[in-house]
Formats: C-alpha cells, sequence, structure tokens
C-alpha cells in the first residue's frame, strides 16, 4: 500500500477593514499583494463597500487585485459570509464552508491572474433576493495563494469587507446579561482595590450596532458612574450575534455591599434605536483588611493599657512594701 502523506491547511485571512490597504505575504516572502475597493477603472478610495439594496435588487461593484511580486500569480477568488472575532475584528468564513447568507448572493470568477507589477480589477456582482430579510448580512470578498512548506499547506488571503444592508424596517437592539462585578481587595490596608465587571452583549435586533456602555456602583455612601473605555469600531456587535466585554474600576474602597448596573444602548446608522437594556447585579465588598488592622489597633491599645494597669500595680505594691518596712524599723 503506498502511504499518503498528512497535509495540514493554515488558513490566514485579512480583510481591508484598517485604514490602510491589507497585504498578505506568504511563507516565503516572494509574493506580496493587496485587495481594496474599487471601480471599474481601478482602486478608489474606499476602505469598504458598503451597499444599501432592496429585495431583489442587482448591483455590480468591483476589487482591486494588485500583485506587488515581479511574476505573474494566478490567484483564487471567494465571496463568503462575514462574521466578527473574539477580539472585534471582521473576518470571513473559510473558504470550504458554503455560504447561507450575504456571501451567497455574490458572485465572482474562480480565480484571476495578475502579471507582475499589474493591478487587476475584479467584477463583484451582488444580487440580493426578493425575499431577503431587512436589515445587515456582511459578506467579504477575497483574493488567496496557497503555499506549501513540508506537510504543511497555507492559504494566505486578503480581501474586502462587504456591508450589505436590505432596506426595510431596521431595528438596532442590544441586550445585556451574565453581568458579572467582582471586587478585588487588596491586603495592604492603606490601598484600594479594584472593581472588575464582565457582561455580555447579544444582538437581537437586524443591524449590526455598537455597544455604548455605563456602568454605575452604589454603596453606603454614594454612587459611581463611568463609561466603558473601548472603542466603537471594538465594540461592534452583528445581528444575531453575541459578544462578551470587560471593564475594570481602580482605586475603589471596600465599602460593604456594592450594587452594580450594566446599561448598554446601541449606536447605529440609519436604523430606529430601541431603549437601553440594563442589568444590576449586587455583591459584597468586606473591609478585612481595614478591620483587621483596626483589630491590631484595639488589642495593641488594651494591651499597654493593661501593661500600664500592671506596672502601676507593681509600683504600688513595692511602695507598700517599704512603706511596711519603714513602719517596721521604725517601731523596732
Amino acid at each position: 500500500m503506498h502511504k499518503v502523506p498528512l497535509m495540514l491547511v493554515v488558513v490566514v485571512a485579512v480583510l481591508a477593514a484598517a485604514p490602510a490597504p491589507a497585504v498578505a505575504e506568504p511563507a516565503k516572502g516572494d509574493v506580496t499583494w493587496s485587495v481594496v475597493p474599487a471601480n471599474a477603472a481601478g482602486p478608489d478610495s474606499r476602505r469598504v463597500i458598503d451597499l444599501a439594496l432592496g429585495g431583489g435588487e442587482k448591483v455590480t461593484e468591483h476589487v482591486a487585485v494588485t500583485n506587488h511580486s515581479g511574476r505573474p500569480v494566478v490567484f483564487t477568488v471567494d465571496a463568503n459570509d462575514g462574521y466578527l472575532t473574539e477580539s472585534g475584528l471582521f473576518d470571513m468564513r473559510a473558504a470550504d464552508v458554503a455560504p447561507t447568507d450575504g456571501g451567497s448572493w455574490i458572485t465572482v470568477p474562480d480565480n484571476v491572474t495578475v502579471a507582475g507589477g499589474a493591478t487587476a480589477v475584479i467584477p463583484v456582482v451582488i444580487a440580493v433576493p426578493a425575499r431577503a430579510t431587512p436589515g445587515d448580512h456582511p459578506a467579504g470578498v477575497t483574493a488567496s495563494l496557497d503555499t506549501a512548506a513540508g506537510q504543511v499547506r497555507v492559504q494566505n488571503r486578503v480581501g474586502v469587507r462587504i456591508n450589505l444592508r436590505v432596506t426595510g424596517a431596521l431595528d438596532a437592539r442590544l441586550a445585556v446579561a451574565d453581568v458579572h462585578a467582582t471586587y478585588h481587595r487588596s491586603w495592604n490596608p492603606f490601598a484600594a482595590g479594584t472593581l472588575d465587571v464582565r457582561y455580555t452583549v447579544s444582538n437581537p435586533g437586524n443591524v449590526r450596532a455598537a455597544a455604548n456602555t455605563r456602568v454605575t456602583t452604589a454603596h453606603l455612601f454614594g454612587k459611581h458612574t463611568w463609561t466603558d473605555p473601548s472603542s466603537a469600531r471594538a465594540r461592534e456587535v452583528f445581528p444575531g450575534g453575541t459578544r462578551e466585554f470587560a471593564t475594570r474600576l481602580t482605586g475603589r474602597w471596600p465599602l460593604g455591599r456594592i450594587s452594580t448596573t450594566v446599561t448598554v444602548s446601541a449606536a447605529a446608522d440609519g436604523a430606529a434605536v430601541a431603549a437601553p437594556a440594563e442589568v444590576t447585579v449586587t455583591g459584597w465588598a468586606l473591609p478585612i483588611p481595614q478591620f483587621l488592622l483596626a483589630l491590631a489597633v484595639v488589642l495593641a491599645v488594651f494591651a499597654v493599657r493593661a501593661w500600664r494597669r500592671r506596672r502601676r500595680a507593681g509600683l504600688e505594691r513595692l511602695l507598700a512594701q517599704a512603706r511596711a518596712e519603714g513602719r517596721a524599723s521604725a517601731g523596732g
């Protein structure tokens, strides 16, 4: 029997969501290329392709693939559904995963040959089904190249994000759940602690939305409110998606019972925004180090007082003994 070597597949995807065009460089470093939005004549100034189409509409967009190497290269072209990674970065489903949403509405050529140092413009045909549901259907187009190193095949993908929106009744709505507020005390009684807040944001609406979060902590001596400092882009949540967030408030003293309220509002363009979602949890921040310090001070005070009483009693006994001895000597 013939032995069949195991071929591992590693996929590297970079989509043009950053200000600078995305550029891929395979392991050998002899081929680099970029993919950017374009018109029929060549690259334009867009970073992503934003489209708002009605059900049944069809449009032709373009992307430009530039081969920065010195030799001709055949790139595989692919369209697929888009999603957000755990860190909030836009990515596309792998090429071997069949698209089921916006990516299935896109038609692109299977491949394109680009001469060394040249740019090729690829037509991207987007046909929205007549009964497509209103809202966002993120997708993207990539140009990829496979390279092999021994038993490993690496697929490098560079692509363009397509924000595809179907017009109609748009609903920007976010929900918050699984709120956990944990106080971490410092065992140094003269140092404040921190409050860590974790929560999950889901998008039950039909458009992508950024989660604007306000956190309010209330205790016996008042309230404190702060906003989650993460950028809006990093806090984007796609329709039907769920993401976890965390924030921290430093310099907090343990003041007993703490009530923590997380309020999440949706920020979206061109859609009706629902009322903010809110969840409150209650926990305890006990001043244990401060209590132990106070207890130690109290015990020290009692110890000093007891020592003083014993010392005073000892002196009084010595004086009484001296007086007794003096009287005895006088009487003799």
